[in-house]
């Protein structure tokens, strides 16, 4: 089981488009290796918010799974993004992405639709018992509109399959009661890499990153430090990251996620539509900013 062997640095990858804006999988099989090779990633997440889930069509994102799955497939776990704001969809796409052979599934909260408690339970249980593979729920209130409470996350953490979360909310309380209250091995990640190191603290295991596609190296030396005892080498190594963190959200994720590896050389195109490239003013922000980390 997941838990198991968990990894403690996930990259939720973009997804690099051509010119014409047809994804383009000769480019993502290369990201993905990158990640792995070059940036420690231990897990990859594809089709979440940071590959541009909302505009991908279910054709395309099986493509993507098998794509990542063939280049990285025995050296990092491949966990496919299948949770959308339809409970039936959501149940389609994850049984397509097991035929494919991912390992594992991450569901984010119902977005829009705004349900209760009780719906979310419910949502994500239905997912859940279509499959044997791990699962791991997504809170992010800000691009939902809705919070998984710490309640419903300890209840659905007793189902099987569902191993772990990954909390955007912000609220260390919520995410330290979430902590006390499920069993040790129910996994919470960090869904914001500037709070990875507080998540840690509190009783975390790691984060699924968007600037570990910049600095994963470096994330993970951080996150080991912590688990080792060195917290002051941790924190040091939070602070000295903290701007790039914050860089990567100077516009939508991941608008700047993805022209920072245009800087880098990548060919990862424009994101698509209602997404739009960064200004001309923020190019030069973030040019500095991955200039002054020596990354470009």
């Amino acid at each position: 089981m997941f838990s198991d062997n968990a990894p403690s640095l996930i990259t939720a990858m973009i997804t690099p488009f051509t010119s014409s804006q047809k994804v383009n999988y000769e480019a993502a099989a290369k990201i993905a290796s990158y990640l792995v090779k070059e940036q420690g990633s231990e897990g990859i997440v594809v089709t979440g918010t940071t590959g541009e889930s909302p505009t991908l069509s279910v054709e395309e994102k099986i493509a993507l799974y098998r794509t990542v799955k063939k280049e990285v497939g025995s050296k990092a776990m491949v966990i496919a993004g299948t949770g959308s704001y339809d409970t039936k969809s959501s149940i389609e796409l994850t049984l397509k992405a097991a035929e494919v052979g991912v390992d594992g599934f991450l569901l984010v909260a119902p977005y829009y639709n705004k349900p209760s408690q009780k719906g979310l339970l419910e949502h994500f249980k239905a997912i859940a018992e279509v499959t044997t593979l791990p699962v791991i729920i997504y809170n992010v209130p800000s691009r939902t509109g809705v919070n998984i409470s710490a309640d419903t996350c300890i209840e659905l953490s007793f189902i099987e399959n569902i191993v772990g979360v990954k909390e955007a909310s912000g609220d260390l309380e919520q995410i330290a009661i979430i902590c006390r209250e499920t069993e040790d091995n129910f996994l919470v990640y960090s869904g914001d890499d500037s709070l990875t190191l507080p998540i840690l603290s509190v009783g975390g295991i790691g984060v699924i990153s968007v600037a570990s596609h910049l600095v994963g190296k470096e994330i993970k030396k951080m996150i080991d430090a912590y688990k080792e005892g060195r917290v002051i080498e941790a924190a040091s190594l939070h602070q000295k990251l903290m701007p790039l963190f914050k860089g990567m959200f100077m516009e939508s994720n991941p608008v700047p996620v993805k022209e920072s590896m245009r800087m880098k050389g990548f060919d990862v195109g424009l994101p698509r539509l209602p997404l739009v490239e960064l200004s001309e003013e923020k190019k030069k922000m973030l040019e500095e900013l991955l200039q002054s980390y020596k990354l470009i």
